[in-house]
This record gives C-alpha cells, structure tokens and sequence, in this order.
C-alpha cells in the first residue's frame, strides 16, 4: 500500500554527523561538571536524548539529576552543536536521502519528522544539508522519552493535518531495532534502512516490515 506519510529518524538515517553530537555532549558536561563524558558509555544508539543526558549524568556523576541541572545541560549540549555541526568534517547527507525525499514530496506523501534528539537538536543536526525544507511537522526526544509514545505522539500530529489516517497508513523509517519497535508498537509500518551500526540482518530480525540496504533502494510502496 501507497504511504500517506512518512516519518524519518534524523542520526544516520538521513545523515550522518561525523560525532557531532557525541563530541557536544562531552563539551556540555566538561563546561557544567569539568566531566568530558563519553555518552557512548552509557547509552546506545537509538536511545532519545533525555535517556542518554539521563544515563550519562548518573554514570559519571553517580546520581540522579535534577530538572534545573537537566535544563542547564541540554542548553549547554545545544549551544557547542550549533557550532559544530558546521566544522564537522566527516558530516555528510546519506545516500540517496535527498533523492528520496524529493520523490515522496512529488507523488503526495506528506513527510515528518519522528526523532530521538531534542527538537533543537534534530533541526540543528539537518540544517547543513538543507533537509529541513522538507519536513512539515515532527516529533522529538523532548515530546517524550520513550521512542514508543513519540512515534505515536508524530502519528497524532499527522492525523491532525490529515483527516482519517489511520496508523497502517503512516510508514515509519530508522536506522535502529528502536526505531523499529517504537513503529511496531505504534501500529505503524517499520521502514528499517542499514545505513547505520545495524545490518540488514539485525533490522530484519527485529522485525522490520521492510528493509533496506540504503535510501538508494526502491521505496516500498512508490
């Protein structure tokens, strides 16, 4: 069946950031704890932004944080990738994402966003490849933690702007099994593409509806 709407994750499903946003998160708790936090080992990829700022603070810091400690660190991770977003040299657009983005627009899909990073984050992190153009609404790590309730949460939003959809129709792409069981939970149709750490086999497994080697193959659907 035809997609109505697609949602696309952002890290490596779209583009690649050349650690960016890792190198940001060391910046922002060496800036706040004098703490270069490596968030790599303490979270995995696919996790939202408030799980890994979460499970990152307690492992280096041995505690939970507090909403106000939260508030300043997320401001902080913000400020260093709007910066380094623009000077990292291995970012780069994946293949074939513009392409297909361009082919949905032309046969009437409607395209959001469905991401685990702050909404900030996600925005600043397509702003490079002038990706945002593309994306008429979205769902963010900072609507809510769990990937489950954002998907379905971007699920709401477009039914907002299109009457009588129903979640069948709505195709959900990532590069991770999170985003693969957020969109099975959500009663979505999972798009897995193996552009990121995950291979065709692992997405397969973890039961993506579909699964693509890259953006560069066929859509599914079109």
């Amino acid at each position: 069946m035809k997609p109505v709407v697609v949602l696309f994750d952002v890290d490596e499903t779209l583009v690649h950031t050349g650690g960016a946003g890792a190198r940001s998160w060391k910046a922002a708790f060496d800036k706040l704890y004098g703490i270069p936090a490596d968030i790599g080992e303490h979270s995995s990829a696919g996790e939202t932004d408030p799980q890994v700022a979460r499970a990152t603070f307690k492992g280096v810091l041995g505690r939970d944080p507090s909403v106000d400690e939260l508030a300043k660190l997320y401001a902080q991770y913000l400020l260093v990738l709007a910066d380094d977003i623009w000077t990292s040299k291995e970012y780069r657009v994946l293949p074939g994402a513009e392409q297909t983005l361009v082919l949905l627009g032309q046969r009437g899909v409607m395209l959001g966003l469905v991401s685990g990073a702050m909404e900030g984050a996600a925005r600043t992190k397509l702003m490079p490849a002038n990706l945002n153009r593309f994306f008429i609404f979205g769902a963010y790590g900072s609507d809510s933690p769990d990937r489950s309730e954002l998907t379905k949460l971007a699920i709401d939003k477009a039914a907002r702007l299109h009457d009588g959809l129903t979640a069948a129709e709505v195709y959900v792409v990532g590069d991770t099994p999170h985003d693969i069981e957020a969109t099975k939970a959500a009663g979505a149709v999972s798009v897995g593409v193996a552009s990121g750490h995950y291979s065709i086999e692992e997405l397969t497994a973890t039961g993506g509806k579909h699964v693509l080697g890259s953006l560069e193959d066929p859509f599914p659907g079109l």
